[in-house]
């Protein structure tokens, strides 16, 4: 199957979009493949042609939300003064408040573990790639790269899946976060 295809993308762009509206209305954990692709008006057997099982949709599905939020975590000028957020920490957060039904549910059901796990490493490349540029804090160079961005990837997660459940402003959230990654 050619990726390239224009019909490819289309069906899979369907099942993805399938696959987040039924999560957004119902427990991960009950969603089926079955359940997916009649959602998206294509045959059962077509999205096991797409994709192996729900696990494989699910990590694409929500490919875009792991690409935005380490966009923004990317984005960070680490050497900001403590007593101001950065911006794209405050656009990660209000990100994460959008859509806090779906970050729950990837957090906490179905693929909670492979989920953090692909938020973690996709945070850490493009965290590395800027740390390795030399855009984080002085005090922290003697410190290798990859441990740095492992480190900050790590925290990120998990405050993450955290602002998915508080209900707090993305402010607030992104404030007290920034005050836990500069002490």
């Amino acid at each position: 199957m050619n990726p390239d295809d224009p019909r490819v993308r289309r069906t899979r762009r369907r099942l993805r979009t399938a696959l987040l509206s039924l999560a957004a209305e119902q427990e991960l954990a009950s969603v089926t493949m079955a359940a997916v692709a009649r959602r998206a008006e294509i045959n059962r057997a077509t999205a096991y042609q797409h994709y192996a099982d729900l696990d494989a949709l699910v990590a694409d599905a929500m490919e875009d939300a792991v690409a935005h939020v380490a966009h923004c975590a990317a984005l960070c000028p680490l050497d900001t003064p403590d007593d101001a957020t950065p911006a794209p920490l405050v656009d990660l957060f209000a990100h994460v408040a959008e859509n806090a039904v779906l970050y729950r549910r990837m957090f906490a059901e179905r693929g909670g573990a492979r989920f953090s796990e692909l938020l973690r490493a996709r945070l850490t490349r493009e965290l590395l790639s800027g740390f390795v540029e030399g855009r984080r804090p002085a005090r922290h160079v003697a410190v290798p790269a990859e441990l740095h961005a492992s480190y900050v990837a790590g925290a990120l997660v998990g405050v993450v899946a955290a602002a998915a459940d508080t209900g707090r402003s993305p402010d607030a959230d992104a404030r007290d976060t920034w005050l836990l990654l500069t002490r």
